[in-house]
């Protein structure tokens, strides 16, 4: 298919597969000799076909789907295209509140138990878990998040005992494998929608609950990158408090729009010295790199608890105008 695509097409679809498979591709194309015309033809309608079915699948479920490739291609040809999407298509649980307001969960989920919410919320998309978990009682936020970071697997018998309690059905729970869900990455980008005193009131109570959970999340809270979503005047003042050592190799490897936010904030001089001794510094270990960027996030993360900077987030209260 990518042969018969070329290469740009082809070099798009990579940038959405992940490295192994890019790779897993790579050497089969490789090994192609030669793909006869007729060949290049008969795999573009088979494709043409499958992405059809899941259209059709998308709109009216699989049996719709069968019925209308049925009539277009035949029964037998119906039933192969639908047989190989069927072993391979997944849709994600709870796929139908993925598509709903915000506070139209929250009206569903809001008087069930903590981890109930947690599973609800760590199948959501993090912009919609944000705003149900800052809607959430104080005193239960606290426990919902405690319960999504620490949740890794979770059988489908319980996914669909929470999904009739809800009142819908869960369409593609048809294996007895477990779905993985939850874990600290969920929480923390959920955490990172929140406005800044949901998230302050979330971690003192998880400080206390659970102080090991609470230090691993604040840790991943923010990132060095996250630096281009700081406004100017911050970053100014981020740089007035870090080691110059520690800027210049945690820039080493950074994007051009790292850099760009960084040196657009320095005078002209200050910014032509660090590209020239950055230019001069060699290669750098990533562990250095990275600790390098590990200080400077502490530090961002100080002048926010002290209220010297503005980190924009999730929430009215952090518009910066």
């Amino acid at each position: 298919m990518l042969i018969t695509l070329g290469p740009e097409v082809s070099a798009q679809i990579f940038k959405h597969l992940r490295e192994e498979e890019i790779e897993q591709l790579t050497l089969e194309i490789a090994n192609v000799r030669k793909v006869e015309s007729a060949e290049k033809d008969m795999i573009m309608a088979e494709f043409h076909q499958i992405c059809l079915a899941q259209e059709y699948i998308t709109q009216g479920g699989i049996t719709y789907a069968k019925e209308i490739l049925e009539k277009a291609l035949g029964q037998s040809k119906a039933i192969d295209i639908i047989n190989r999407l069927t072993a391979t298509l997944q849709v994600r649980p709870f796929d139908f509140a993925r598509k709903a307001e915000p506070n139209q969960i929250l009206n569903f989920i809001q008087n069930e138990n903590a981890q109930t919410i947690a599973l609800v919320l760590s199948y959501l998309q993090f912009e919609q878990a944000a705003v149900i978990l800052s809607s959430l009682p104080q005193e239960k936020q606290a426990e919902v998040a405690r319960r999504i970071a620490v949740m890794d697997s979770t059988s489908p018998e319980v996914i669909s005992q929470v999904e009739r309690v809800l009142e819908q059905k869960l369409s593609a729970t048809v294996t007895q494998d477990y779905t993985s869900a939850g874990g600290i990455e969920a929480i923390v980008q959920i955490l990172n929608g929140v406005d800044r005193g949901t998230e302050r009131t979330i971690l003192d109570s998880l400080e206390i609950q659970d102080p090991e959970l609470a230090e691993e999340i604040k840790k991943r809270m923010f990132v060095f990158e996250d630096i281009v979503n700081i406004d100017n005047r911050s970053i100014q003042r981020i740089i007035r408090d870090i080691e110059n050592a520690d800027l210049q190799l945690a820039l080493k490897v950074a994007s051009e729009e790292v850099r760009e936010a960084v040196f657009r904030n320095m005078s002209k001089r200050m910014s032509d010295t660090f590209k020239e001794e950055m230019e001069f510094m060699g290669p750098v270990r990533l562990r250095d790199v990275e600790e390098a960027q590990t200080r400077i996030v502490a530090t961002i993360r100080r002048l926010e608890d002290a209220g010297e900077i503005i980190i924009a987030r999730g929430g009215g209260d952090d518009i910066i105008v």
